[in-house]
């Protein structure tokens, strides 16, 4: 059985939900539709006529990419320019483009964490440049019989409640009776028809994410045993999780300024890439940001970096950051191609797990746009 596009999307926004995307970027389903099923999905960084050649020829109906192909509102659709013959050829292959841009660099696990990883920075102690988004929490008030109270509390814990900072499966149960008379037409789990039940119930209390919610709900109503479940959820002042963007963290150990650059190429399969700062230099704070990173020089320091690693610095940015204290490795914007892989990988045990014979690959075309001579 293939899955749905709208089913790989779903599946897609647990890793990046796209509530955690920087305001006002251009993610999501950018052209065709979801609603059929597919059979290969295209995991690339940038739909290029290329990529797009890459598409059509190995069969794949969907691209999933990390930048987007509509950037601002289209006044018309003319095929004659460079951007209309793209989207028309997508089009004439029933070939949908879903992007997953800021979402992706911001999530846990998403492409600045794979940096992080690439370049030694253990997960421990890793801390983000820039928070973006503080995910918003709900109280969940559900009463259950206490034949079922363990089954709907694991299930909600399951779905991804119940967390609290460091700490998981928390929850608040307090024993009662539940009372209802089932009228005409209802089919009672627990009573008859038309009298008074008192029933032996656990009141369960427990923090729910905004991200997670929906998941929630469906756990609780599907592990509960009633007709009608009586429950409750509403927001809370406490703050959840907080999602940022790019990454900060030590080294086991300090390693030079160019040891790290020379490391950088390896990871990033990168030719060559500009070093600002002195290689003999000591450095074990390292920042990464992918994609384009000059504003987030400042972040950087103040993190008390001792190098940043990111893409696009210009030359005043670049001398901005030597006098700061700050060393730069600027592999360029491309090495966000790490993601192919690494998602494509992800997509497929998740479709894989659920039995789904939907293929996940990577593009292998390379759409760096720079060469070095």
């Amino acid at each position: 059985m293939f899955a749905n596009g709208q089913t790989v999307v779903q599946l897609l926004e647990q890793l990046a939900p796209k509530h955690i995307a920087m305001e006002n970027d251009k993610i999501g389903l950018q052209l065709g539709t979801l609603q059929k099923e597919v059979t290969k999905v295209l995991v690339a960084l940038d739909v290029t006529h290329e990529v797009v050649d890459e598409a059509i020829a190995t069969g794949a109906e969907l691209i999933v990419a990390h930048h987007a192909i509509i950037y601002r509102p289209l006044a018309k659709l003319d095929t004659s320019t460079p951007a209309g013959k793209l989207y028309e050829k997508l089009i004439k292959h029933d070939i949908a483009v879903y992007i997953a841009h800021t979402n992706l660099d911001v999530a846990d696990g998403g492409i600045n964490d794979w940096m992080a990883d690439m370049l030694g920075v253990p997960a421990e102690g890793r801390s983000s440049l820039e928070d973006v988004h503080t995910d918003k929490l709900y109280k969940l008030v559900v009463f259950v019989p206490e034949t079922h109270h363990e089954q709907v509390l694991q299930a909600v814990w399951n779905a991804g409640a119940g967390q609290i900072g460091g700490y998981s499966h928390c929850s608040f149960n307090i024993n009662g009776t539940g009372t209802f008379k089932p009228g005409d037409g209802a089919q009672p789990f627990i009573g008859e028809t038309g009298r008074l039940e008192r029933v032996h119930e656990v009141r369960i209390e427990t923090i729910v994410p905004h991200s997670a919610h929906r998941k929630v709900v469906q756990a609780m109503l599907k592990a509960h045993p009633y007709e009608e479940v009586a429950y409750d959820l509403y927001p809370v002042e406490l703050k959840g999780r907080v999602f940022g963007l790019g990454r900060v963290g030590k080294l086991p150990e300090a390693v030079k300024l160019g040891e790290l650059a020379e490391r950088a190429k390896t990871a990033f399969d990168v030719p060559a890439l500009r070093l600002v700062g002195d290689p003999e230099r000591l450095v074990r704070k390292v920042a990464v940001l992918g994609g384009s990173g000059s504003r987030y020089i400042r972040h950087a320091s103040f993190a008390g970096a001792d190098v940043l690693v990111t893409g696009d610095i210009d030359y005043h940015t670049a001398h901005d950051a030597l006098a700061a204290g700050l060393s730069i490795i600027d592999p360029g914007h491309n090495i966000e191609k790490l993601m192919k892989p690494r998602l494509a990988d992800w997509l497929r045990g998740e479709l894989q797990q659920r039995k789904y014979a939907t293929e996940a690959v990577p593009s292998a075309i390379n759409t760096e746009v720079f060469r070095f001579v």
